[in-house]
């Protein structure tokens, strides 16, 4: 079955709650924060952990992954704009 991709204003933390609910860090996800904002976030070369609320890799992993489903792109494309205000 092929991923349903949602709005890119779609809220992070009630993405990351749904999908991962065993996750208890995923409390830590800014409420206000949406995948539209974290691509805005990566595109001014500023701090992603601020944004999102949560400083865990494995979340900025699993939400760059989602971001890049939203995208249509792969992965790396995502990591790498992150790489490049670290």
């Amino acid at each position: 079955m092929r991923e349903t991709l949602k709005p890119l204003n779609m809220n992070i933390r009630e993405y990351y709650l749904a999908t991962f609910p065993n996750d208890d860090l995923g409390t830590e996800i800014n409420p206000s924060a949406t995948f539209e904002g974290l691509a805005e976030t990566l595109n001014n070369y500023q701090d992603v952990y601020d944004y999102i609320g949560a400083c865990d890799s494995l979340i900025r992993e699993r939400v760059f992954w989602q971001l890049s489903l939203l995208h249509n792109t792969e992965y790396n494309v995502i990591y790498d704009l992150w790489m490049e205000a670290v």
